[in-house]
């Protein structure tokens, strides 16, 4: 062997050393925690040698050092990305770790009062509904059957109706600063419309969001829900998605979160094929209640509506200047005041 095939033998020996060294090393931290507890994190290596040690949550530096004790309390629940960087400039190892955050209290369970009974369009594949300025405001869905429509509460009879054009799933919809914003469910597209005449005024595209399914407004931003766990902050300027919630229990995340109501200050949310509706904190995705609305299809002329696949409860309607919560499902003969028990 010649001198410089020794030489380069040698370099390749030691290089490999020194990097299997710096990378022999393990990031430990619980796959899940409560936010009420501290995020301990920690490196674990079988080398005495020191090296710079940075730990990242979300691409944002929270610690350092062999140890570190996070507190995750004002942190939004769901998933987020822990990371472990060892070393110097140029020369650094990274590990990288998922952490779901749940949230630190078992939801309250409510129940239900049936306070008044109103008619309701059996052929109303109900997606959305709002009241606003005392009037009641739906969407319906599916291809062909797709409406935008002003309904009469006492009679359930229809006052104002927009078709979609046959292409189109209609979805969730939510009313802001004078517009009746529209979703569609697999198109990738949102419209808006003005909600006197129903014209058209434009349209917007989903970006990040998966689908449309469920969609209010809390005066700044409208919010939606796309399907998932998440909740989306919507521009209402453009439609575009600006950040995001993701919805958890104290145990587990809450998928296929459907139509959606902002009431008081909290989000009540539809959850498809469930006979409940989850109160959401729309600051960190908590759940912080679910009602249970078990029984309340027997009040139903239509009895084979509890055995549909898909005639399910949906639709939550608040009045703010009543005070007064209203529910339906996607076909239902009847729409019901309720109260919520607590």
């Amino acid at each position: 062997m010649s001198f410089n095939q020794i030489i380069l033998s040698l370099s390749i020996i030691l290089c490999f050393s020194a990097c299997k060294t710096k990378a022999d090393f393990n990031l430990e931290t619980p796959t899940k925690i409560q936010i009420n507890q501290p995020l301990n994190v920690s490196i674990s290596t079988s080398t005495d040698k020191e090296n710079e040690i940075t730990y990242f949550l979300d691409g944002k530096k929270i610690g350092s050092g062999p140890k570190a004790a996070i507190d995750i309390k004002n942190y939004r629940l769901g998933k987020h990305l822990l990371k472990a960087s060892i070393g110097e400039n140029d020369d650094v190892i990274n590990k990288e770790k998922e952490v779901i955050f749940l949230a630190d209290t078992k939801p309250k369970v409510y129940g239900y009062k049936i306070i008044n009974t109103y008619p309701h369009d059996r052929e109303a594949f109900t997606q959305g509904l709002e009241f606003h300025n005392n009037e009641l405001y739906e969407s319906t869905g599916q291809r062909g059957k797709s409406v935008l429509r002003k309904v009469d509460l006492e009679t359930g009879k229809v006052l104002k109706e927009q078709a979609l054009a046959n292409k189109y799933f209609g979805e969730g919809i939510t009313i802001f600063n004078n517009k009746v914003y529209q979703l569609t469910w697999q198109a990738g597209i949102g419209f808006i419309h003005d909600v006197d005449t129903f014209k058209t005024l434009k349209t917007f595209n989903y970006n990040k969001s998966k689908e449309g399914w469920g969609l209010t407004h809390n005066n700044t931003h409208l919010m939606k829900s796309d399907g998932t766990e998440k909740i989306w902050f919507l521009n209402p300027e453009n439609g575009q998605e600006e950040s995001y919630i993701e919805v958890y229990t104290n145990k587990r995340r809450v998928e296929e979160l459907n139509e959606l109501e902002y009431v008081n200050g909290e989000i009540y949310a539809n959850i498809w094929m469930k006979n409940a509706i989850t109160i959401i904190d729309p600051k960190n995705g908590t759940v912080k209640a679910v009602i249970n609305l078990n029984g309340l299809t027997d009040h139903l002329d239509n009895k084979t509506i509890a055995q549909s696949q898909d005639k399910v409860l949906n639709g939550i309607a608040y009045n703010p200047n009543t005070n007064k919560l209203y529910v339906t499902g996607k076909n239902w003969d009847k729409l019901f005041e309720i109260e919520i028990v607590k």
